[in-house]
């Protein structure tokens, strides 16, 4: 099944206040989605505290399945997200790779 890479910018003016009200969900929705989760976490910025974005490798049939999967997240839901690019792409090196 192809692998999709969702890369979730935050909004500049008020994201992160509507990321952590958002966030209990965000995470409900995240680890209920199971096996189709590759790998998941934030995007932090440079001080490696504050959260930016989210980043996430998913496995979905077409990047319209991915496009449909990401708007269902807590977080687009908030309009915690300024900017959503969804890419497909292959895992080549590294401890997630397929078998």
């Amino acid at each position: 099944m192809p692998l999709f890479c969702l890369y979730c910018l935050d909004r500049q003016d008020d994201g992160a206040a509507l990321r952590a009200k958002a966030r209990p969900a965000h995470l409900e929705w995240a680890v209920g989605l199971g096996d189709v989760v590759r790998m998941a976490g934030p995007l932090l910025a440079d001080d490696g505290e504050t959260m930016v974005g989210s980043i996430f490798l998913v496995q979905a049939e077409s990047l319209a399945a991915a496009k449909a999967l990401s708007s269902q997240d807590p977080y687009a839901l908030a309009g915690v997200f300024e900017r959503v690019d969804i890419r497909e792409t292959r895992w080549s090196i590294g401890d997630g790779r397929p078998a």
